[in-house]
């Protein structure tokens, strides 16, 4: 009798268990942030040379500082009971759906802020580096009333202003607006609702690009993010977005447009502090549908020794 009612009592334990999982399985989701990284077999042989002309399963082309993403598939392992299939890749670091490592800006003397500055490589960063409590803000609205003056779709700076200057970036008011939230690990997330625009042979053949006039970080949101940590003592973990390079088109140009002058303001000022930048990102749309502040941020990024950054798999938890 004493086993039977020590059994009954596992049963129920188990039972309540399976239930409770059940019930928060239910009111938890969890959304791929990870654009598909398309690949092109070799050219010529080359490895290192994509052949655009021979996408694998549908691949596109995307704008990207290196070349498109190469795929060689190798012989065939066989054994009496079928094959494994094998294959080798080239691409650059910082290629789709990416994350920067501090290290992948070295700043001048003129620039550096501070005497020790964060210049950890890729395997380096830890568990807690790489996951944290997400810090949501969606610009959306703002960019696509924006695009609204042209049809819907991106346009010279004179149609669709995208500059520091303008609403439709991450402002500095869009940052003091979540202060509160801003504490040790956080993410910042923000969805511009950009990634629709993520294709195109290169960077200056890309509506994604739009000739450096698209939404991102202004400096001005940078430098108030910065304020509010050194004035309440914390360090975020980074920042995602749905844009190439989190800093607004602007910002990324510079002011003479070249991508070298005074160019690329918040990881000039956010990487040495041990920022992190998530690029790249995708269906960042998917986190407004999320009880507000219940989500949190996951980069799959590998281990890759002396690594200024590496493709990885981003992911958010949530709950509704």
């Amino acid at each position: 009798m004493k086993h039977a009612t020590k059994l009954t009592s596992i049963m129920a334990l188990a039972i309540a268990s399976a239930m409770s999982w059940t019930a928060m399985a239910a009111d938890t989701f969890v959304v791929d942030l990870t654009h598909a990284i398309g690949t092109f077999a070799p050219k010529d042989g080359n490895i290192g040379a994509p052949d655009v002309g021979k996408p694998f399963k549908g691949s596109i082309q995307v704008p990207t500082f290196g070349a498109q993403a190469v795929y060689e598939v190798l012989p065939n392992f066989k054994t009496n009971r079928g094959h494994f299939g094998l294959g080798r890749f080239v691409m650059a670091e910082h290629h789709g759906t990416h994350i920067d490592a501090p290290v992948h800006f070295n700043n001048s003397k003129a620039t550096l802020e501070t005497t020790t500055p964060d210049t950890r490589t890729l395997e380096e960063l830890t568990v807690d580096d790489l996951t944290g409590p997400v810090v949501f803000i969606d610009i959306s609205g703002r960019v696509q009333a924006e695009l609204d003056k042209n049809g819907g779709k991106p346009g010279a700076k004179a149609v669709t202003d995208f500059s520091n200057a303008s609403n439709n970036v991450v402002t500095a008011a869009d940052i003091a607006g979540v202060a509160d939230q801003v504490r040790n690990g956080v993410w910042l997330v923000v969805n511009g609702g950009w990634s629709r625009f993520y294709k195109g042979p290169s960077l200056q053949e890309s509506a994604y690009i739009n000739g450096w006039n698209f939404p991102g970080f202004s400096a001005a949101a940078c430098d108030e993010l910065i304020k509010i940590e050194d004035r309440k003592g914390v360090r975020i973990n980074g920042l995602a977005m749905d844009n190439i390079g989190i800093d607004s088109g602007e910002n990324g140009a510079g002011p003479k447009g070249d991508l070298v002058t005074d160019s690329w303001h918040c990881h000039v000022r956010g990487l040495q502090r041990g920022w992190k930048f998530v690029e790249n990102a995708a269906n960042l749309g998917q986190l407004a549908e999320a009880k507000p502040g219940s989500c949190s941020l996951f980069v799959g990024a590998p281990k890759l020794v002396a690594g200024t950054g590496a493709p990885s798999r981003i992911m958010a938890m949530c709950e509704r």
